[in-house]
């Protein structure tokens, strides 16, 4: 596909079997997206949604992303070196086991664990664009997924971590004023 595909999607869901330009994903503030690589300034500015990639990136990857996930598929073990990373950490993917032992349930990206949402994006993908590379992957995914790196933006993982702990305190706070022995419903 051609350059600046996806440039301030807000919604919806998009598979593309082959190589984007450059600027894929820009400013994507909603969209679920799945490509086979990426030219130069992939995810700049994203606020949100989730980006796939199964292959190569340009340089300067997610420079300026405050929101959303993407998950790249680290061919060469070089993505850290194309990757901007001023405003995100590279995380490793996680067997969904120790994501559950490691990580609190309210900084999971969508509420899942970061092994279902690839697994599911990949059998997606395959099933729409027949994709070699999906079916590939999916064959050997317990060797496939070290080889996945989360690209989580820091400002992303503080505002889940806010509003988690605001619905913490704003139970705490309905259950004292619960007369006694009432029970609270959950929420």
């Amino acid at each position: 596909v051609g350059n600046t595909v996806l440039y301030g999607a807000i919604e919806g869901e998009a598979f593309f079997r082959g190589v984007a330009g450059e600027r894929f994903a820009v400013r994507n503030s909603g969209a679920t997206t799945v490509v086979e690589g990426t030219g130069d300034h992939g995810c700049e500015y994203m606020t949100g949604g989730t980006v796939l990639v199964l292959g190569e990136t340009g340089r300067n990857f997610a420079a300026g992303m405050s929101g959303g996930i993407a998950y790249v598929y680290d061919v060469d073990g070089l993505f850290a070196k194309r990757c901007n990373t001023s405003m995100v950490a590279l995380d490793k993917v996680l067997p969904a086991a120790e994501q559950k032992a490691q990580m609190a349930e309210a900084l999971w990206h969508r509420g899942q664990t970061d092994e279902a949402q690839l697994r599911k994006l990949l059998q997606d993908h395959l099933r729409w664009t027949g994709s070699l590379r999906a079916r590939e992957l999916l064959d050997t995914w317990e060797d496939a997924r070290g080889r996945f790196v989360k690209v989580f933006p820091h400002e992303y993982k503080r505002a889940l971590g806010e509003m988690a702990a605001k619905r913490e305190a704003q139970a705490a706070t309905e259950k004292a004023k619960a007369p006694a022995g009432a029970s609270v419903p959950a929420k």
